[in-house]
């Protein structure tokens, strides 16, 4: 034995789910990565059972021929609480 400890197994449960997609675009005026962090903080306020993100747009607002902010278009995928 070489001394490292096995990991215990995980058990793991495969459940069918169902997701619902809405867009959001979030802003900064620091960069696209705090925008796209701005977008999932304010939909998790909001928004229950947040799951996943998708980039689906990038672009910004210029001022005086400089980047003013970025505006980052997002896919959010949450998903539908179970039936009781």
């Amino acid at each position: 034995m070489d001394g490292r400890s096995a990991a215990p197994a995980r058990e793991t449960t495969v459940t069918d789910r169902t997701y619902r997609v809405t867009e959001i675009v979030g802003t900064s005026q620091q960069s696209m990565d705090a925008a796209v962090k701005n977008g999932i903080k304010r939909a998790s306020e909001t928004l229950r059972n947040l799951d996943w993100f998708e980039v689906t747009q990038v672009r910004g607002h210029i001022v005086d021929g400089a980047i003013d902010h970025y505006q980052v278009g997002l896919k959010v995928g949450f998903r539908l609480e179970e039936a009781e």
